[in-house]
């Protein structure tokens, strides 16, 4: 309705929301009333992804919903793009839940990976092992074992028989949760189980050790003990952003612990002399493959720095 001198009454005051799905460009957000709204930022340039706590304000001009701002993030994934750049995946998660499962077969140096970005980006971070009633074979049980040598719990679960349910769901309490790990480990899965509301859609794995994509998008659920949980879409590989890694330690916890007896400070624990870090791995109190994993990932940590430099 006008005033009585005939102008248009004021546009509504921006509000705050949550991004709790990515279509592209549009963007699904929870209003702090619990309902939900398509969005869509109102500059090319600014990123957002979800988990993000944004402002957003309806657009007379072209009658949707704009969001004009991204409030400050307490916490960032990253991964690296084909070009090395780092590229944003999810914003203010507080506990990343990397899953492994006996089939699809595990590549450990991934879940190395997603625990070194949330290290590094100020998450915390736990394994979970889906699909307990399966066997788990010798090398999936060495690479637990070296988890756990690390630090890391390892939480057993099964979605399908929906077993070690609610421990996740004590372990996740009111924080945050993002779960991560390779396709077909049965994440959209644990999510149904987790968030009964959810819609997530659970496809059929191929016969052999590979999984095909469940999940097309990012998505944030609310679950009944009060937190959040963020279902990402699996991947065939994972690679941190480079330029997000704590420099020193690229996010290895035992290389944390042990870097400050090294001989040298500017130790990079792969052949310098008087590496505490390498001793460690050679005395086996820190597990050889992941020691391994580090070297990998430094060796990548300096070749995308290399190609990133302006000459």
């Amino acid at each position: 309705m006008s005033s009585a001198t005939g102008s248009p009454p004021p546009p509504p005051a921006p509000a705050t929301a949550t991004v709790i799905a990515c279509h592209g460009r549009q963007l699904r957000l929870r209003r702090t009333d619990d309902s939900t709204v398509l969005a869509r930022p109102a500059r090319r340039n600014l990123q957002v992804v979800c988990g993000d706590t944004v402002r957003c304000a309806h657009d007379m001009q072209h009658d949707d919903l704009r969001i004009l701002e991204v409030l400050p993030r307490r916490t960032a994934l990253y991964r690296s793009d084909a070009r090395g750049r780092a590229e944003l995946v999810a914003a203010n998660v507080e506990l990343l839940l990397v899953v492994l499962a006996p089939l699809p077969r595990c590549d450990p140096f991934i879940a190395d990976r997603y625990l070194a970005a949330a290290a590094s980006g100020g998450m915390d971070a736990a394994l979970v092992l889906n699909k307990s009633e399966l066997p788990i074979d010798a090398s999936l049980a060495a690479a637990l074992a070296g988890l756990r040598l690390a630090g890391y719990a390892v939480h057993t679960c099964s979605a399908r028989r929906h077993a070690g349910v609610d421990e996740l769901l004590n372990l996740i309490g009111t924080r945050t949760a993002m779960l991560v790990g390779q396709s077909g480990v049965g994440k959209s899965s644990l999510t149904r189980a987790l968030a009964p509301q959810s819609d997530a859609a659970v496809g059929d794995l191929a016969s052999d050790e590979e999984g095909r994509h469940t999940t097309s998008t990012a998505w944030l659920y609310r679950l009944p003990c009060g937190g959040q949980l963020l279902d990402a879409p699996g991947v065939r590989d994972f690679s941190p952003a480079v330029q997000q890694l704590d420099a020193a330690t690229l996010g290895f916890a035992e290389v944390s612990a042990r870097a400050g007896q090294c001989r040298f400070a500017d130790c990079r624990h792969l052949a310098e002399p008087g590496c505490a870090v390498r001793a460690a791995s050679e005395q086996g109190t820190l597990d050889p493959r992941r020691y391994e994993s580090y070297r990998r990932l430094r060796r990548l940590h300096e070749d995308l720095l290399v190609r990133q430099r302006p000459w």
